[in-house]
């Protein structure tokens, strides 16, 4: 089961050591730690509360790569003064008003609370699991030290980005890392690779996509999978997140068993006046419908919980440009989200990439 050796050291209730003097400091007993990271939320979609969380998030370098000599400017005196209020309307629309939050926490606290459940009927208190936010609350630098402090010597960081990115993935790692350099005891840390192909990732995206089509009257005639976009530049770099994206797509296609040229792979949420990925989903759905496909149904496999990307402008601004275009019926199927066959998957992750703590 898990290594028990430290524990074993410990005397039951006092947190000290059996062989240790009087004076030494308190040592928890030996556990394993699982921890989930996501993206992140605002505290809030008040004005001060959107600055916070944008300025945290646009400031990051592995976001926006441009020198902060002319980044920080253009972010503190443009895009801070402006966009926390278009942002701050985005999410209010989303907002989780009974525990006053974002979708997002909601739905990651509850994958949490699954996978946490499931660990604990088999390992008791020898797992902790838990999640952070790259940016916002609970910050990732606050749950690492809290994992530590309840003994995990040894610690799996989760990104749950199926399709790794060095704006992602790369970003949640390097956090997760900066925390590790300022602790005394380093506790062993992995981190979860690129997940984009896993088996169990595309059946539980297969079995959603069955499910919602099994519910409508009428079968679409396009699926379109929305990707959050990427600067083509960093692409050109060396970035390998617009392959993982195909490659989901057309796994997907064939575990469907449907034809070539079905699933139509595109990508949101641009920012900025450099060229994305293309194509871009929002100038995409509106052919479709000119061409005369008059329902579709488009997903995001991408996320791992629905968040203000997917309700708000998928389901809003891309909606709206495929119905102006003259579409006729948009049904979105929603991110896996704390779905069971999702928490499967996480579950089947963390055994495989935790062998020999686990």
């Amino acid at each position: 089961m898990l290594d028990s050796t430290t524990a074993t050291q410990v005397i039951a209730g006092t947190g000290r050591l059996a062989h240790a003097g009087p004076d030494h400091p308190p040592v928890p007993p030996s556990r394993v730690g699982i921890l989930l990271a996501n993206l992140g939320t605002p505290d809030g979609t008040d004005y001060w509360s959107m600055r916070r969380y944008l300025n945290e998030f646009l400031s990051d370098r592995r976001v926006i790569e441009w020198s902060p000599l002319i980044w920080q400017p253009i972010l503190q005196g443009i895009v801070l003064t402006k966009r926390p209020f278009s942002s701050g309307e985005a999410y209010r629309g989303i907002w989780n008003t009974e525990l006053d939050e974002s979708p997002l926490l909601t739905i990651t606290r509850s994958q949490t609370e699954k996978l946490r459940r499931r660990m604990e009927a088999e390992f008791g208190a020898g797992v902790v699991v838990d999640f952070c936010m790259r940016y916002g609350n609970p910050s990732t630098d606050s749950v690492i030290r809290r994992m530590a402090k309840q003994g995990c010597e040894r610690i799996l960081f989760f990104p749950l980005y199926p399709h790794y990115a060095a704006a992602t993935t790369g970003t949640a790692n390097d956090h997760a890392f900066r925390t590790l350099m300022k602790l005394r005891w380093q506790p062993a840390f992995r981190t979860v690779p690129s997940y984009h192909d896993d088996p169990k990732f595309i059946e539980a995206l297969a079995l959603s996509v069955e499910k919602a089509y099994a519910a409508m009257e009428q079968r679409p005639t396009a699926l379109v999978t929305s990707y959050h976009g990427l600067p083509r530049s960093y692409f050109l770099k060396g970035d390998p997140y617009h392959c993982f994206c195909q490659k989901t797509s057309r796994l997907l296609g064939e575990r469907l068993g449907w034809e070539k040229g079905e699933i139509h792979t595109t990508f949101q949420s641009r920012f900025g006046p450099e060229e994305w990925l293309t194509p871009y989903t929002v100038e995409y759905v509106a052919e479709l419908a000119r061409q005369g496909h008059k329902h579709i149904a488009i997903m995001a496999p991408g996320f791992s919980s629905d968040c203000v990307e997917t309700l708000e402008e998928i389901n809003e601004e891309i909606r709206e440009s495929f119905e102006e275009a003259g579409g006729e019926r948009f049904d979105y199927i929603p991110c896996l989200n704390d779905d069971e066959a999702h928490i499967d998957m996480i579950e089947s992750i963390v055994r495989r990439e935790a062998q020999g703590w686990l």
